[in-house]
C-alpha cells in the first residue's frame, strides 16, 4: 500500500501528502511529511461520509471522490469501495487532471489489496 502512494506522489506534480483510512477514520498506511496522518484520516472519513449523504440526498448515485479547494492547495478524496478511501493533499501547483487519472487506476488496486 505504500509503494502505491509513493508511487502516487513520484507520479503527480505538487501531490504532497496521502493516506488510506477506513471510512470510519482509522489509519491503515500514510506517506506524509508535515501533516498528522491521524487525523487527516479521521478529517477525511468525515469529509467522505457527507459527500456520500450529498450525492445520495440529491440523486446523483455512488460517491467516486470529494475535492475541496482552499487558498494553498487542494483536498481530494476517493472512496475505495464501502470500507476505506484515499485522501490527497497537493499544494497549488498540483496536477489536477493527472491527480484523478493517475488515481483512478490506484485506487482499484488498493481495493485489490485490502479485500485480498
Amino acid at each position: 500500500m505504500l509503494s502505491e502512494l509513493h508511487t502516487l506522489r513520484d507520479k503527480v506534480t505538487g501531490l504532497t501528502d496521502s493516506a488510506v483510512a477506513s471510512v470510519d477514520g482509522i489509519l491503515i498506511a500514510s506517506d506524509t511529511d508535515e501533516v498528522r496522518p491521524d487525523v487527516l484520516a479521521a478529517l477525511a472519513a468525515a469529509a467522505l461520509g457527507l459527500g456520500k449523504s450529498t450525492g445520495k440526498e440529491v440523486g446523483m448515485g455512488e460517491l467516486r471522490e470529494v475535492v475541496t479547494r482552499c487558498q494553498s492547495g487542494h483536498i481530494v478524496v476517493y472512496a475505495i469501495a464501502d470500507s476505506a478511501l484515499l485522501v490527497i493533499l497537493g499544494d497549488e501547483g498540483l496536477d489536477v487532471a493527472r491527480l484523478h487519472l493517475e488515481s483512478r487506476p490506484a485506487v482499484v488496486r488498493l481495493r485489490e489489496t485490502l479485500s485480498a
